[in-house]
């Protein structure tokens, strides 16, 4: 006996089906020129190698290079958009992927994956490399870098462990411990990184809401204390470090914060949200905050202010990533399996804004009843139920 995966085919409560309804309408926009793949994006990195190219994780279990500056094809007879972006598929796997990152050094990428295992290829031939298993559970994040001209890879599972492999060799150097919970983000510290030091900081937060710091050389990792870190009241998905050194983070208690380098990792500000914070990212150039939420929108915040300066609407589902390229190109990516460009040039903004109110006072005039010729208004119903009550 089959089974049907259409939702129609199920009971839905009328909220859902509201919500099924509204998202179908939704996925029509053409705001930020999606690129539509093929399945749930996961995750986005920069390509190091040419500022118009991004790779991204699919949850069809492949990583793609996507050019983001390139025109679109559509097939005809379908309202399905397909598009001549990708530039490169590398794929194996049979799970999702959930994170990417690319080493020019030994021309590979990486890609963490539900399977557990983290798996590779050959940036310029696309063939699978070695397959790096050793978690116990999903790998949520992965970052590739080099210690004393060696090539390291480390990866996060939601095992609560992190592991540190050899490059060169697939080898497991050590498996470190202290997260209580799944670990959901790496981050290297840039202020002592060098290519050719012993060690390296590096930062891993986690759904246990723990922020905590690590020295790791190829022979030895130490967690620096005091530890942990406690920023947020509950999963803390995103780490990233400004042109300061201030470390960025995003938590699903609904709030992004800057913690100051200055200060001892103490906040320095908080931007509230309506949900759940995925991601974030700050732009120097214009002095900008921009923040991916579960509710579907990418906002943009005055860094100096804090105040919220415009809401970027287009994704019709959870915006799981962003990335800064150069000239204020900001591009976020959905669980909507859409990629957005949008662009943080003041004047561009400006006319976003000016593009957001238009359409919200035009949804408004179209909210108001027309009165059709020969309807009573509300004052002249009154009068009448008044005159009618007189008569009785």
């Amino acid at each position: 006996m089959s089974r049907s995966d259409d939702p129609g085919h199920y009971f839905q409560t009328t909220s859902a089906l509201e919500q099924i309804a509204r998202k179908a309408a939704k996925s029509n926009n053409t705001n930020g020129n999606p690129i539509k793949l093929p399945s749930k994006i996961l995750a986005i990195i920069a390509d190091p190698q040419d500022d118009n190219q991004i790779y991204v994780a699919e949850a069809a279990g492949c990583v793609k290079r996507i050019n983001i500056e390139v025109g679109q094809t559509s097939v005809p007879h379908s309202k399905t958009r397909f598009t001549n972006k990708v530039s490169a598929t590398f794929s194996g796997p049979q799970a999702p992927l959930t994170s990417v990152a690319v080493s020019l050094k030994s021309d590979t990428i990486f890609a963490g994956c539900w399977d557990k295992s983290i798996w590779s290829w050959t940036l310029s031939t696309r063939k699978p490399g070695k397959r790096f298993q050793g978690h116990s559970d999903f790998v949520k994040d992965v970052i590739a870098f080099t210690l004393q001209g060696k090539e390291v890879l480390v990866s996060a599972s939601q095992d609560a462990s992190m592991i540190v492999w050899d490059v060169a060799t697939g080898e497991k150097l050590r498996t470190i411990k202290g997260h209580t919970r799944g670990i959901l983000a790496l981050a290297i510290d840039p202020a002592d990184y060098e290519p050719n030091k012993a060690s390296v900081t590096l930062f891993s937060a986690g759904s246990d809401r723990e922020i905590r710091r690590w020295t790791i050389g190829l022979s030895s990792a130490v967690e620096i204390q005091p530890s942990p870190l406690i920023a947020h009241e509950t999963s803390v998905d995103a780490l990233h470090f400004d042109s300061d050194g201030d470390l960025w983070t995003a938590s699903a208690d609904k709030t992004a914060k800057c913690l100051s380098r200055g200060r001892e990792w103490e906040e320095d500000s908080a931007f509230e949200h309506p949900d759940f914070v995925r991601d974030v990212a700050v732009d120097e150039d214009g002095g900008w905050v921009i923040t991916a939420c579960r509710d579907e929108e990418v906002r943009v915040w005055d860094k100096g202010s804090g105040k919220l300066h415009h809401t970027f609407t287009g994704h019709f589902e959870e915006v799981i990533g962003l990335l800064l390229l150069p000239r204020q190109r900001l591009v976020s990516v959905s669980i909507d399996a859409t990629i957005r460009l949008w662009s943080l040039k003041s004047q561009d903004l400006a006319k976003a804004i000016t593009e957001a109110e238009d359409e919200r006072l035009g949804k408004e005039k179209e909210k108001v009843p027309e009165q059709k010729e020969g309807m009573l208004t509300i004052e002249e119903e009154a009068e009448l139920a008044e005159l009618l009550e007189d008569s009785e």
